[in-house]
């Protein structure tokens, strides 16, 4: 019999199995309660349960006022580290609690309370942090939209949110350019039913925004002028924040976060995942509009009394494919947390590590890996080169925590390249077919877990809880679906290979094609179209648009293309990366007229897909594959 190569995981996995409930209590003494909860999981309450019943608390003085009170307040809490602005902003325990006590108050003088929400529409920038910590400080419920989205989208998230306030900036900063993100604030309150009744502008020196008398107020003056608020007590089972996700129906996903137990899972996961606690420096290079800054720039590192590195730069070209080395060596960074995607993106600028030779990451004790799977090859790579431990683990926008990975505190399993490591203790996962029987080790399937899932995981979706029931419970009774698909082998590790459903992942951000179809299609030419995944060196996957024209359409195919890769752009944002489009006769459909997306998926992947007996005219599988195959060889 093979040694254990990791003991510890396996004792406090089993630890957890055996007695949840306790596992939980233990963890849930790291977080500060105005009331301890009267049960630590209540099964009745919501869609699937709830933890932490009948406690109280209040998140932002778990991540600021107690640490200021045991005599840490001198220490940085955050790091901000702006590549596009040349400079770094440091802000201790004792300035961030200050700051955002003041804007908690601004917010309150504008008639936030308890329950209301704030919609944050912000750059990488400190005030962005100050927003989301001031919202909880008050019991508010914030709602950050990620500042690379165009107005519809914005203007859906207010639309079903109904916040009472939006906090944004006068512009966003890329590499060669300004974006102005007033205009498309002002354009998505426009095209929203749902009219907020103040909006809060910080002004950023390299664009100014005008201000509209009466609606909109500018953040510095407001912060200034208002009295510092204290924390308010919430029921541990109080939403802390909703995050949008992409959905496959019209309306957006809004993933609901409990106060209660996403501080216990958060603040629990600091050390037993990434090893870091009180005083060390931490850096999720994320966006705070994804889910990972929420958890692991904002909310994670300050629970845990670290350092948290906020970087507004890109891993390339802000100024070289170093920017990553230089940010973790200059600000002494422990652990590091990014996408495989920024790691292509350097080794394709710098695959002989030149740049990052250059710099002295002898504080840097292991990369963490997440968004998206890390292909093997990038793994190793990077794995070779900083001769530290590379940790790929797996989650979700629903989870909002670690469901499969690597665990410090617990012992680091022998890398395997691939795999995103071993389920977490309050997780038990299975491969399930279509019918939710377990399929055999090292086969495929759709990922589950069982229920109910662990403290921080997402109760519902925003005024929405059928809508959870239907998108993640009621296809394997008894399980969560996660959506994804993988294997699990006879040793346990997990393997996710995919997206089972419509959701693209580009770049670790969830889009639907389902979005970007209808957007494709209300192109005046566009007849029908589909939207697909296809490999991208960089991005893991990104989008390729089929479309089919209408009868008569005389014009150039490559202008059409054009138009539809900037009416993606102008409707979704950049951040869908949609490039590609082809126009093709037509498209392979069901005799129900269904086109067939999984078999075009399969044959994007460079599968040979057998004729469906569904399939109305079956020459058409044969056009599409030349189709794609024709582009394959560019793309890769």
């Amino acid at each position: 019999m093979q040694d254990d190569p990791s003991p510890g995981y396996t004792s406090a996995w089993r630890a957890w199995r055996e007695n949840p409930e306790a596992f939980w209590r233990d963890a849930a003494r790291l977080v500060d309660w105005v009331e301890p909860p009267a049960r630590i999981f209540d099964p009745a309450l919501g869609v699937w349960g709830q933890w932490f019943a009948g406690g109280a608390l209040n998140t932002c003085a778990n991540c600021l006022d107690r640490h200021v009170a045991a005599g840490r307040g001198a220490q940085p809490a955050l790091i901000w580290d702006s590549a596009m602005e040349g400079r770094v902003v440091v802000l201790t325990y004792a300035e961030l609690c200050a700051r955002t006590a003041r804007f908690a108050g601004a917010l309150a003088a504008l008639g936030v309370g308890r329950g209301d929400r704030v919609v944050i529409y912000m750059p990488m920038i400190p005030e962005a942090v100050i927003a989301m910590l001031a919202c909880a400080r008050l019991g508010a419920i914030h709602s950050v939209v990620f500042g690379g989205f165009a107005a519809p989208e914005l203007a859906s998230r207010i639309a079903d949110a109904r916040p009472k306030v939006v906090v944004s900036a006068s512009c966003g900063l890329e590499p060669g350019r300004t974006v102005a993100f007033k205009p498309m604030l002002d354009a998505a309150i426009a095209l929203s039913a749902h009219k907020p009744q103040a909006c809060v502008i910080f002004q950023r020196a390299a664009l100014a925004a005008d201000l509209s008398p009466g609606r909109d107020h500018d953040f510095a003056a407001l912060e200034a002028a208002a009295s510092p608020h204290p924390p308010v007590p919430v029921a541990a089972t109080d939403p802390l924040y909703i995050l949008y996700t992409s959905g496959t129906t019209g309306r957006p996903k809004g993933v609901v976060r409990d106060n209660g137990g996403h501080a216990v899972a958060l603040a629990n996961s600091m050390g037993m995942i990434y090893g870091v606690g009180a005083g060390d420096v931490y850096w999720a290079a994320s966006d705070v509009g994804w889910v990972v800054g929420h958890s692991y720039i904002v909310y994670g590192p300050l629970l845990a009394g670290c350092t948290s590195v906020m970087y507004e730069g890109k891993p390339v070209g802000t100024p070289d494919a170093g920017a990553f080395w230089r940010v973790a060596a200059q600000h002494r960074v422990k652990a590091m947390f990014t996408a495989p995607t920024a790691l292509r993106a350097i080794k394709q600028r710098d695959p002989a590590g030149r740049e990052l030779a250059r710099y002295d990451l002898s504080a840097l004790e292991a990369l963490f890996l997440a968004g998206e799977r890390c292909d093997p090859p990038t793994s190793v790579w990077i794995a070779e080169l900083l001769g530290r431990p590379v940790v790929d683990h797996w989650w979700q926008t629903e989870t909002g925590w670690t469901i499969t990975g690597g665990f410090r505190a617990l012992g680091l399993f022998p890398p395997r390249p691939g795999s995103g490591g071993k389920p977490a203790p309050g997780y038990e996962l299975a491969v399930l077919d279509e019918n939710g029987a377990p399929v055999p080790a090292g086969e495929n399937g759709g990922l589950a877990i069982r229920l109910p899932l662990p403290p921080g995981s997402a109760p519902t979706l925003w005024e929405n809880p059928e809508g959870f029931r239907r998108a993640y419970l009621a296809d394997w009774p008894g399980w969560y679906r996660t959506g994804d698909g993988g294997t699990i082998d006879a040793d346990g590790f997990v393997s996710v290979m995919g997206r089972t459903d419509d959701i693209i992942n580009v770049a670790g951000h969830r889009l639907s094609t389902g979005a970007m179809e209808e957007v494709l299609a209300a192109h005046p030419d566009v007849a029908e179209c589909a939207v697909i995944a296809v490999a991208d060196a960089v991005k893991g996957q990104a989008p390729f648009g089929l479309v089919v024209l209408k009868a008569g359409v005389a014009r150039e195919e490559s202008e059409i293309v054009r138009e539809l890769v900037a009416l993606v752009r102008e409707r979704i944002g950049p951040v869908a990366a949609f490039r590609e489009a082809q126009v093709v006769a037509r498209l392979p459909k069901t005799r129900s007229g269904k086109i067939l997306r999984a078999s075009l998926r399969r044959i994007a992947a460079g599968e040979t897909v057998p004729i469906p007996p569904t399939i109305d005219d079956p020459a058409t599988i044969d056009e599409i594959t030349a189709t794609l195959a024709a582009r394959r060889p560019a793309a890769e």
